[in-house]
């Protein structure tokens, strides 16, 4: 749903639940965590090797953070 119509919504209806599930599950939210929240705005060439571990662990590390609030 587009931003203009999400906003005409009754806060806690069930299109507004709906729209907040769906916003939770789509591909941008582990690139968002991965970049604000692990400082990841930037490429540092730190050799190939090092770069390739890098992003083969934070992509689990923000799978961790978003499941946390389900893990406790």
């Amino acid at each position: 749903m587009p931003p203009s119509k999400r906003r005409t919504l009754a806060p806690g209806s069930a299109a507004a639940r709906a729209e907040t599930a769906k916003a939770r599950v789509r591909v941008e939210h582990p690139f968002r965590i991965i970049k604000r929240v692990f400082g990841c705005d930037m490429v540092g060439y730190r050799g190939l090797d090092k770069n390739v571990q890098r992003l083969a662990l934070l992509p689990g590390f923000s799978n961790l953070m978003i499941a946390q609030p389900h893990l406790q």
